[in-house]
């Protein structure tokens, strides 16, 4: 949706008044999955779609919300007894009270919002969302808040009014995203570098099963909880280690008869995830697309075997992808279904998705979308 067509729908709710425009992106993320809440290293760049809102101060205590693309309006306050019932408002609702938990002062507003990320894909549509109306409002009341504090006003919010206890990396690639660049950033530092990402002679492109086992907040709590275990039984013959990022196989090992065997699979997939992106990064510098993909099929297997978050159909994809000879293939995002990240070169990409598209109708009923892949800028104002 244009700029134009959000102004002229937010017109048509609230009185013809003029709004200011703000947007975010959301993300793909090369390699690097679920290991940001573990301490270690993850691999965004910001992508070509994202969520838009037109926002204007209402002089009034009540926040007027309509979601276009859903057709429904919420309207709630600002303190914590007014949480709206409906779930997209409480992302908006929680963006609100962490800046105000933070020392900032919100004012009610009108608003109206559309997003062309899938939902349900492993996108992130609701770091993109955070992040909107974060940067919206820092920027149009003066708050100085940084841009890290920003990513980490949208993580709370999934955190204390979502119930989804994510990592940083969603609404960090969000605010910080940067046109035809990668962000490597180290989730216990903070430290980010840019690479360079533009794979000539390949395309990234993502196909989306439209299976939308969602990120059921119990089973994504649940693998943090395994992980976090393990690191407290680590730390006690190893007191630096603070995250899985800081063990090593080696580590690991010595604590395998002290641990239950999910929770040895699932933090031995983040230790090895962790050396698989700094491998992705040496990669990268060099141009060495093909060391790229063969990490994103071992990341796939880690996910699907050892930390157990894809399913069938995202199994199927990535044997396609293998029989095709694409150069790499994963489950990407928190899982349960949502969609594949390919690196296919240029010559193989028709012949790839027309057989992704026919094999996958044939064993499921309904072909995979596609959605090829530009790497974006981060959160703005148009």
């Amino acid at each position: 949706m244009t700029k134009e067509q959000v102004i002229k729908i937010f017109k048509e709710k609230f009185n013809n008044e003029n709004p200011e425009v703000y947007t975010s992106p959301g993300r793909v993320n090369l390699i690097g999955e679920h290991t940001d809440y573990n301490g270690s290293f993850v691999f965004p760049g910001a992508i070509d779609k994202g969520m838009i809102a037109a926002i204007r101060f209402n002089g009034t205590d009540k926040i007027r919300a309509y979601a276009i693309d859903l057709d429904e309006s919420s309207e709630f306050g600002l303190i914590e007894e007014d949480a709206p019932n409906e779930g997209w408002a409480k992302y908006l609702f929680g963006v609100c009270r962490e800046i105000i938990k933070r020392g900032g002062t919100v004012k009610a507003f009108d608003t109206v919002f559309a997003g062309d990320v899938p939902l349900g894909a492993g996108m992130s549509s609701s770091a993109a969302l955070e992040s909107t109306y974060a940067f919206a409002l820092n920027d149009l009341l003066n708050l100085g808040i940084d841009k890290f504090e920003l990513a980490r006003i949208g993580q709370s919010t999934e955190h204390n009014y979502v119930g989804v206890k994510c990592g940083i990396m969603d609404q960090f690639a969000s605010i910080f995203g940067k046109e035809g660049h990668l962000i490597r950033l180290d989730t216990k530092s903070m430290e980010y570098e840019y690479f360079p990402f533009n794979p000539k002679g390949y395309k990234l492109v993502l196909l989306d099963t439209l299976v939308k086992h969602e990120l059921a907040s119990s089973a994504y709590n649940a693998r943090r909880a395994s992980c976090e275990n393990t690191a407290a039984t680590i730390s006690k013959l190893h007191p630096e280690v603070k995250f899985l990022r800081d063990a090593s196989m080696d580590m690991l090992n010595e604590v395998k008869d002290q641990i239950s065997e999910e929770d040895y699979m699932r933090s031995k997939y983040v230790i090895e995830e962790t050396q698989r992106v700094i491998d992705v990064s040496n990669a990268l510098q060099q141009g060495d697309y093909e060391t790229v993909g063969q990490k994103m099929y071992e990341t796939h297997h880690g996910m699907s075997k050892l930390y157990d978050v894809s399913c069938e159909e995202l199994d199927f994809l990535n044997d396609i992808a293998k029989e095709h000879g694409v150069t790499g293939s994963r489950v990407m995002g928190g899982g349960f279904g949502g969609c594949t990240i390919n690196l296919v070169k240029d010559e193989l990409y028709d012949s790839f998705i027309a057989d992704a598209k026919k094999q996958f109708k044939e064993k499921y009923g309904h072909e995979p979308k596609v959605y090829d892949v530009v790497i974006s800028d981060g959160a703005r104002k148009l």
